[in-house]
């Protein structure tokens, strides 16, 4: 089957991968994001899907808006083919593209849709506390995430898992999960499944002040917030006048009051143990802003911290360098 690729950020990676190693199928082109300035530099980069396509040799198309009909009309300029296959790329999908290719367009999706329809799937699941998740492959329409079920995978949760880290997983059993998707599109033994819309649960993109940590929350809350916007929105505190980014945390105390919501109740090695509205949390891993990651104990060596002091309960500005 000839195939098209649409992607952009890593999660897209061993999708693409896996179609250029796959002898059923050929990759025609690949479809991604325009290069865009990144850091404090403000330097171009390309995006991961870009990469991996220009180390191989394909056509790459960045157009900035791929409803425009010159968009539209270079892509299909690749003639005929099976399908259009996209995994986080970042723009929708134009109706024409959708119903041009014989089998129609092929999302990888980081969910068990219905739930977790949007931009942010992995990270919703691990702040809303789910314990399983997966992978879905499902035909688009001009919906989000709306189109009917091809295959899915379920996927346990580990218990310290974040963000990063879970997407990389599901990564992986989204690549496999297409080339089966493709085949059995090409041979006729999938039948496509609608979605029960009543059972839709939202996952849009985290602003960047989502990660704000409020210690009047429970520990357990807190701890999947942090899992949840690691690394990208970030989660973090305030301490006095600095900004401070959460790496790695974990519930010490499931419940009960030990504390003033913030407040540090406890420093051993490698970790300081923080109360909650309900339980406590031990900080693992800390960066202050403009600093280098370091150890929960690193840091409260540096910032001179003891037992009573105490972290903002709500970080309030989300400016953060760190």
């Amino acid at each position: 089957m000839k195939v098209i690729f649409a992607g952009t950020s890593e999660f897209a990676v061993p999708s693409l991968e896996a179609l250029i190693a796959s002898p059923q199928h050929e990759l025609v082109a690949v479809i991604t994001q325009p290069d865009k300035p990144s850091g404090r530099g403000r330097e171009m980069r390309v995006s991961p899907v870009k990469e991996v396509a220009l180390a191989h040799g394909y056509p790459i198309l960045q157009p900035e808006k791929l409803r425009a009909p010159e968009s539209i009309a270079q892509i299909k300029d690749f003639g005929p083919i099976g399908a259009l296959v996209v995994a986080a790329y970042g723009q929708k999908i134009p109706s024409e593209l959708l119903t041009w290719p014989k089998y129609g367009a092929v999302n990888v999706h980081g969910s068990i849709l219905p739930k977790y329809r949007g931009a942010a799937p992995i990270q919703h699941a691990l702040i809303a506390g789910e314990k399983q998740t997966g992978v879905t492959t499902m035909l688009m329409d001009e919906g989000w995430d709306t189109g009917d079920i091809l295959l899915q995978q379920a996927v346990d949760i580990l218990p310290d898992e974040n963000a990063g880290e879970l997407t990389q997983r599901l990564a992986l059993v989204g690549a496999r999960l297409l080339i089966l998707t493709l085949n059995g599109l090409e041979d006729g033994t999938i039948v496509p499944i609608p979605q029960d819309h009543e059972m839709a649960t939202q996952a849009p993109s985290l602003p960047p002040d989502a990660g704000a940590v409020d210690w009047s929350r429970p520990a357990e809350v807190i701890v999947n917030l942090v899992r949840g916007c690691t690394p990208k929105p970030g989660a973090f505190t305030k301490y006095g006048n600095t900004m401070v980014k959460i790496w790695r945390a974990r519930v010490a105390k499931p419940e009960g009051q030990f504390g003033e919501p913030g407040e540090v109740i406890g420093m051993r090695e490698g970790c300081l143990e923080v109360a909650a509205g309900s339980g406590s949390v031990e900080l693992i891993e800390l960066q202050a802003e403009s600093r280098r990651r370091m150890s929960a104990e690193e840091f409260a060596r540096g910032a001179k911290l003891s037992i009573g002091s105490r972290f903002e309960c709500r970080a309030k500005t989300v400016q953060c360098d760190a």
